[in-house]
């Protein structure tokens, strides 16, 4: 780092408001904000580690001098949040020990247990994490680093993807010591990581830091589960490595959307950068889609003389999926999301034949994807791209009419999101004022099909629709 750590921090906003704040008392930059700078990322928000009681009188000082709010995050671990105008927060925790080399040694990794004065002064740094740094190395600070907080497992995966950073191979041991406890922390606190992991810059390699260290069969078994599931012809890998493929190939429909969606591609990255639930956009919700979408297949693989086959396998995984939303507590939103994911991603694919589509077939597709149509119909564009065996759908042809299809769906599936499903011609009362059904089954099943026909075009105006809802009344 050309630039000394002390002036690199005081760039911040953060940080420098934190220092005028707080001129005169004992504070200490730890965690994040010191690995960002050493790592050459840029610093925006700040963890401060304070003597205890004093949490609030900071965070409080500083909300006034950057003209923010403060709020408790946690009474249990007497740490505040100061949030500003412009954005960035800074953190305030009492520390954890009786001095700040003490807090230090308690941490997960070196390059997290390292502190600055905020007043100024030399870096303090008991484990050694500024040359770990400097070498791009995730050490543990202590050799029961993983047996204190079972956590810090995930976080070794994640923070080593985040950051590029190499793994220490005494940390893998002492991990792989302790992976069988890895989804003893509550499953709000195991998703947090996994989120950190999946929506952060280099989940393939995430995930095979999960694999290195143990992880997987642990906290994702039915992720595991998929490995050495041979498929039928269609495909040249795996389940598992199937999965992989599709998630590599989302990243790179993240990356290239112009490529795969055309003319739609703003819109896309709009889609895709709208917050969803959980901390989430719906874009992290499709990389998770990808990582989950076949978990059905190991129960229902059969053999039928030479071809293998997984009917079901997406009423299977829809299932199975929600089952590991619940274990790692998951918003519901997040959770029904995930599900039509993998309930739905085969069904576009089953429409190939008929393209172009009609609009009735259309309007099939956007009512029985609703919500995740446009989500849906990108997933199953990275399933079909991952599709590379000698079968005759994974043919170049096939898997271009496929796209073809999908871009041709996308952009009323992309208004479908935005304006909602289309409202029919006829409401209710009219329905049952002039064609005298009441409300009930009979009536929905009316309403639909105004719905369906008007959307397809087969239908114009009030006394279209009224002719169609008598015959359909059987009038």
């Amino acid at each position: 780092m050309s630039l000394p750590l002390e002036q690199v921090l005081l760039a911040a906003p953060a940080a420098s408001a934190a220092r005028r704040a707080l001129r005169g008392r004992a504070a200490w930059i730890v965690g994040g904000a010191v690995r960002d700078a050493l790592l050459g990322n840029q610093v925006r928000d700040l963890d401060l580690a304070i003597a205890p009681g004093a949490e609030e009188e900071a965070a409080r000082a500083i909300a006034r001098e950057a003209g923010g709010s403060a709020f408790r995050l946690s009474e249990a671990h007497a740490s505040w949040r100061t949030v500003s105008r412009e954005g960035w927060h800074v953190d305030v925790a009492a520390l954890r020990a009786k001095s700040i080399e003490l807090d230090l040694a308690q941490r997960d990794f070196t390059v997290n247990a390292i502190a600055v004065p905020l007043a100024g002064g030399e870096a303090i740094d008991p484990t050694g994490g500024v040359p770990d740094a400097e070498a791009r190395l995730l050490r543990a600070a202590a050799e029961r680093a993983f047996a204190d907080d079972p956590l810090r497992l995930l976080r070794a995966a994640r923070l080593a993807a985040a950051h590029a950073l190499e793994l220490d191979p005494e940390t893998v041991s002492l991990a792989r010591g302790e992976a069988a406890r890895a989804a003893e922390p509550a499953g709000e606190r195991q998703f947090g990581e996994l989120r950190g992991l999946v929506c952060g810059p280099d989940p393939l390699r995430g995930l095979a830091l999960m694999d290195e260290l143990s992880l997987t069969e642990v906290v994702l078994p039915e992720l595991a589960a998929l490995r050495g599931v041979v498929q039928n012809p269609n495909h040249h890998l795996d389940v598992y490595g199937h999965t992989l493929a599709v998630l590599e190939h989302t990243l790179r429909l993240e990356r290239e959307l112009p490529r795969f969606v055309g003319q739609e591609a703003r819109r896309t990255a709009q889609l895709l950068a709208e917050p969803l639930a959980d901390e989430i956009t719906r874009g992290g919700a499709l990389r998770f889609g990808a990582v989950l979408h076949d978990l059905g297949k190991p129960e229902t693989r059969e053999e039928r003389g030479r071809y293998v086959t997984f009917i079901g396998h997406d009423r299977a995984g829809e299932r199975i999926v929600g089952q590991v939303c619940q274990r790692l507590r998951t918003s519901r939103r997040l959770s029904l999301h995930l599900q039509a994911l993998a309930l739905h991603h085969l069904r576009l694919g089953f429409l190939v034949h008929e393209r172009p589509l009609s609009g009735r077939r259309l309007y099939g597709y956007l009512r029985a994807t609703e919500p995740v149509g446009a989500d849906v119909t990108l997933l199953s564009i990275a399933d079909r791209l991952s599709a590379r065996g000698e079968g005759a759908i994974a043919s170049e042809e096939m898997i271009e009419a496929h796209l073809v299809l999908a871009r041709e769906v996308l952009p009323a599936a992309l208004d479908w999101h935005r304006d909602g499903p289309p409202a029919p011609p006829l409401d209710g009362v009219e329905v049952a004022a002039e064609v005298a059904v009441r409300p009930g089954p009979e009536m929905g099943r009316i309403l639909e099909e105004l719905r369906a026909a008007a959307y397809a075009g087969e239908i114009e105006g009030r006394e279209q629709a009224l002719e169609l809802a008598r015959r359909l009344a059987g009038q």
